[in-house]
């Protein structure tokens, strides 16, 4: 009866609605990994996930959501705009996964009458106006705001004083704004700024609506950073995550609340088969002297959010990897990459924690004179790589022999004719959608980048529109294709020698073969676009006059490399206690030992295809090798993660015949496959 009701209660809209999403997650990432899944607290405990960097908008909750759901079976609810609640498809989705709506006053603004400025000799908080009608469009706690060019500067008014005066509770937010209304002044009024009028919105609601169920022991997910963006650090944290969590308490004394850091790292999180990890932290209990300091009001309260917001904050920064500049970051990546031997690959969990550590190490350490020299050699090699075409795994592979580059490029090109004929029939059925999804998504990248004040280049938009436009355009050109194949049978299918129960059940046979035909397009291209990346190299070997000039690069590789371990093993030990106990991946010399054992477990075609040909098949992490931890994390939650780098031939042909499993509930006995 227990087992009924358990298979009855996964059968839940939530859970259905997860496991459709969990089928969008395994066709666009090509590998989702979670981390620390031990962390989540259990059954009936009310707990908050905090998540960032909030780097793919939509797609970071779907993740979240999911792997809650797969590691503890708990259910995640996330807060989500009222206005997109009341959307077709997106809005009964976020039902299904029982989101609280959330009103927003962005959502309900109001052009405002008239121009605003503000005056050199005044104070920054009063506005005028000119032909404005402050009297009848606004009132106090109401707010106004300006342009994205200006910075989206927004500001709560506090007095009304007439209807071309009024004070503000601060002053704009942003300093560009500020200049800007002031440059105006009585002088050049005829140039004053338009601006818009938002209402004040109540979120008591939505507080109600948290607090219920966090004292019903439910899950609320929240990314504290606000909107969604696409710089490599952190955005300042909003407080609206320590009221929750305070108030929760405030209202229930008896209400223990943990809040769970989370942490998003992603490999290309705008492009499709990208690669992710999501890492839980240790929980954090929220203190009830906080609790305390919250209820006495004013600026006990928010002391006591400030105070939270900082173990927020410093939780998540165990979880991620942070960089103050996209150059670092390249750096760091660089780094990361030297620091493992040829032949060897991380896996994807040591990647993240490798490039958390070298951050961190560099931002510590930068200034040492040794450190700049690292760095600046990183650098050139990152340049010369790029002069030369090439990536740093190739470098090994283009220094090989002219006789054996060629035989090896011959033998590849022949998978890569072999892959991409078993992909192209899937591929050229799909590709309206293909390129309808990425238009559309550059589109809406330039609009969001447009409407942004902390946006890049607003990647973390491109994933989103790219599943919702296929999710649009699949049904639709799948009904195309079926439509046609039925009145093809139907016409010429006599003629072409057909059965009439093959005709009679056209439509059916292409609606079970059109999902096939994009999975193999799917994994066989995938397949071949790993040996089409392969090629560079090869041909630049086979180059008169680049043998040398290869050469020198492998070199310089290979001392880069020492030289930047000599660097970890001087200032690993003053950064981290017990350093040795706490390393990512095995020190240099036994990497190599190890490259030159492995391949016992090898087949006989994988054996003969790196023998003969060179090919390196993806060494496999070790299972008993595992990631080590930071401090706050216990041994008890180590896991096996895959290797991270070029996928072998045939290991990518045995992935494919034996497809992993796409949906496993935790406790479940349904599985969707």
């Amino acid at each position: 009866m227990y087992h009924q009701l358990a298979v009855l209660g996964q059968s839940s809209p939530y859970h259905l609605a997860v496991k459709l999403w969990r089928i969008i997650i395994y066709v666009f990432f090509r590998e989702v990994k979670a981390r620390g899944t031990y962390n989540i607290p259990k059954d009936n405990t009310p707990v908050i996930f905090v998540a960032g960097p909030h780097h793919n908008q939509f797609l970071d909750g779907l993740l979240l959501s999911s792997e809650v759901l797969r590691a503890s079976n708990r259910k995640l609810s996330f807060l989500v705009a009222e206005k997109s609640m009341k959307r077709i498809f997106v809005g009964d989705m976020a039902k299904a996964m029982e989101a609280i709506p959330v009103k927003r006053a962005a959502d309900d603004a109001k052009p405002g009458t008239g121009t605003i400025y503000m005056k050199s000799d005044q104070p920054s908080t009063h506005i005028y106006g000119l032909e404005t009608k402050f009297t009848t469009q606004l009132e106090p706690k109401m707010s106004i705001s300006l342009s994205s060019s200006l910075g989206g500067a927004h500001a709560e008014v506090a007095t009304i004083i007439s209807d071309t005066e009024l004070v503000l509770q601060k002053e704009f937010n942003k300093e560009q704004s500020r200049k800007v209304l002031l440059s105006v002044g009585d002088e050049n009024v005829d140039h004053a700024i338009n601006y818009k009028v938002l209402p004040y919105i109540d979120q008591q609601n939505m507080y109600d609506s948290v607090y219920k169920r966090l004292e019903d022991g439910g899950c609320i997910g929240i990314f504290p950073e606000g909107g969604s963006h696409d710089k490599t650090d952190l955005l300042p944290l909003k407080a609206g995550v320590t009221i929750m969590a305070l108030g929760a308490m405030s209202n229930n004394p008896n209400l223990k609340v943990k809040i769970v850091p989370v942490g998003l790292s992603y490999f290309h999180a705008h492009k499709f088969r990208s690669r992710a990890v999501i890492e839980f932290g240790t929980p954090r209990e929220v203190s009830r002297d906080l609790v305390n300091l919250f209820n006495e009001g004013g600026s006990s309260k928010r002391k006591a959010c400030g105070e939270l917001l900082d173990t927020i904050y410093n939780g998540l920064k165990s979880v991620t990897v942070q960089a103050p500049d996209y150059e670092t970051l390249m750096v760091i990546q660089a780094g990361r990459r030297l620091y493992s031997a040829p032949g060897q690959h991380p896996t994807l969990g040591q990647v993240v924690e490798l490039n958390r550590r070298f951050i961190s190490g560099y931002l510590e350490y930068k200034d040492e004179p040794k450190i700049k020299q690292l760095r600046n050699k990183v650098l050139k090699y990152n340049r010369r790589l790029q002069d030369l075409g090439i990536r740093d795994h190739q470098v090994d592979s283009a220094t090989k022999s002219f006789w054996k580059a060629a035989g090896l490029l011959f033998y590849r090109m022949e998978l890569l004719f072999v892959w991409g004929t078993l992909a192209l029939p899937g591929a050229l059925l799909h590709l309206p959608v293909f390129f309808t999804a990425k238009y559309i998504s550059k589109k809406k990248a330039k609009e969001a980048l447009a409407a942004s004040t902390v946006k890049i280049k607003a990647r973390d938009v491109v994933g989103t529109w790219k599943v919702l436009v296929s999710l649009t355009l699949l049904p639709m050109i799948y009904l195309f294709y079926i439509i046609s194949a039925t009145i093809v049978t139907r016409k010429y299918g006599k003629l072409l020698g057909l059965s009439d129960e093959v005709i009679n059940w056209t439509p059916l046979w292409t609606l079970c073969v059109l999902p096939f035909l994009g999975i193999s397009a799917l994994k066989f291209g995938e397949v071949g676009m790993d040996v089409y990346k392969s090629l560079p190299p090869l041909f630049l070997t086979l180059l008169p006059g680049n043998e040398n000039e290869l050469e020198k690069l492998k070199s310089k590789r290979i001392a880069l490399s020492n030289e930047l371990t000599d660097v970890i093993e001087e200032y690993g030990p003053k950064q981290i206690e017990h350093f040795e106990k706490k390393r990512v991946i095995s020190s240099h010399e036994s990497q190599q030992k190890e490259a030159s054992t492995t391949g016992a477990n090898q087949t006989t075609m994988q054996w003969l295809d790196e023998m003969l040909f060179g090919w390196s098949a993806t060494k496999k992490a070790d299972e008993n090798s595992n990631p080590s931890s930071r401090d706050d994390e216990s041994s008890t939650g180590e896991e096996n993660y895959e290797t991270v780098g070029e996928a072998g031939d045939f290991d990518a042909v045995a992935s494919f015949v034996s497809l992993p499993e796409i949906i496993t509930d935790h406790r479940s006995n349904i599985i969707l496959a």
